[in-house]
């Protein structure tokens, strides 16, 4: 789906009888606030941060928000020079998509409860019932595996740095190391290549990953088109996946199956698998196809009662689905901002929806009022 700056935004759907009730999460790619809206769109809460430039975030069962970010104090993006040497690892990887610093915790007003520093973390994160943190790391390759890797492609005349793979990385709530998975073990140089069409940086580029109850963690692979479980008793890969694209945001729902965004090349989709079985088992897409389309980005997640919530990340357009594939709700994103090359963006990475019990909620004032000139300058009163 395209975008312009004089399409209509906010809430342009609302079946109120067939929509999963709550509140939804999201920040706008280069703005300065998370917000929090209502069903009828409309915003009821804002996080502002000053510290961070803010990426994406989770409302926790302690009624916290944690947010991922980058440090504002961070120097210019390396330019891009194929024809030179490349940066040194901790200067290449700011180039990268899904770049992040920093890890904040913070409370209904803001204030920063707890904070994470690490300068290859990127996309993702977890967290766990007992406190503990899980995220993607950046990490080189050693030299024999580096070789080894197919596929990619190279510019003219450009020095490739080293390939990098993602660890993930699990610090307890004081920010020391407690696990650490190579994944990059886990795959196959030849088996596992990068896809054709991707610049020949990165191997794997995780870009979202889950766990579920029995601690098996399911991963995105973005630059080789891989979705993986992890077997939380073995530590082995127990289920490869390579009937996607440039997918993201895969999460385990309550049936044991694994729900993926599958970007593809010119129309997206949202599909479930049964591992088990190793075949597609649902999906939705744009009717005609390029109605759902986003080229990077994007997610999706299973709300009560079997909708699902879509974010096609690219137009900032959030969509709600029935498992019969009916729209029920749709609301774009009306928050312009400028991305890191000055360009105008309205794209969001993910969103979730919380329902009007969870924690973060109870004793807060949700009264759109509150914000009643911010909802009015948008559009969405």
């Amino acid at each position: 789906m395209g975008w312009s700056v004089v399409r209509p935004t906010g809430l342009t759907l609302h079946r109120t009888d067939l929509t999963a009730k709550g509140y939804t999460l999201l920040t706008p790619h280069g703005d300065d606030h998370a917000y929090l809206i209502d069903m009828d769109g409309r915003v009821v809460h804002r996080w502002t941060f000053e510290a961070i430039k803010p990426g994406y975030g989770r409302l926790l069962q302690n009624g916290n928000l944690l947010m991922s970010g980058s440090d504002r104090q961070l120097p210019a993006r390396p330019k891009d020079e194929p024809t030179k040497p490349p940066p040194p690892f901790e200067e290449h990887v700011r180039r990268l998509g899904g770049y992040h610093t920093t890890l904040q915790e913070v409370d209904w007003e803001g204030n920063v409860v707890w904070q994470y520093d690490n300068p290859t973390q990127h996309h993702d994160f977890y967290r766990f019932e007992n406190g503990n943190t899980m995220m993607p790391e950046w990490v080189e390759l050693p030299e024999d595996l580096h070789k080894a890797v197919r596929g990619g492609y190279k510019r003219p005349r450009e020095r490739l740095p080293r390939l990098l793979g993602d660890d993930l990385v699990e610090v307890d709530p004081a920010g020391a190391e407690v696990r650490r998975i190579h994944t990059w073990k886990l795959l196959d140089p030849r088996k596992d290549p990068i896809d054709p069409t991707t610049l020949r940086w990165e191997w794997t580029h995780i870009n979202g990953f889950d766990v579920n109850a029995a601690g098996d963690i399911v991963f995105s692979c973005r630059n080789n088109d891989r979705v993986a479980i992890i077997d939380g008793a073995t530590g082995e890969l127990r289920w490869k996946f390579t009937g996607t694209h440039g997918q993201h945001n895969p999460t385990f729902v309550e049936d044991g199956n694994v729900q993926i965004f599958d970007n593809q090349r010119a129309a997206s989709r949202v599909i479930e698998v049964d591992p088990d079985k190793d075949e597609i088992v649902w999906t939705y897409s744009g009717q005609p196809g390029p109605q759902l389309f986003s080229g990077h980005i994007s997610g999706a997640s299973r709300l009560p009662g079997g909708n699902v919530l879509l974010c096609e990340g690219t137009s900032g357009r959030l969509l709600e689905v029935t498992r019969r594939c009916q729209p029920v709700w749709e609301w774009i994103n009306p928050f312009i901002n400028n991305a890191r090359d000055g360009s105008p963006t309205v794209s969001i990475y993910r969103v979730h929806r919380y329902g009007p019990d969870h924690p973060a909620f109870a004793n807060r004032d949700l009264d759109p009022a509150r914000f009643a000139n911010l909802n009015r300058l948008n559009g969405l009163m």
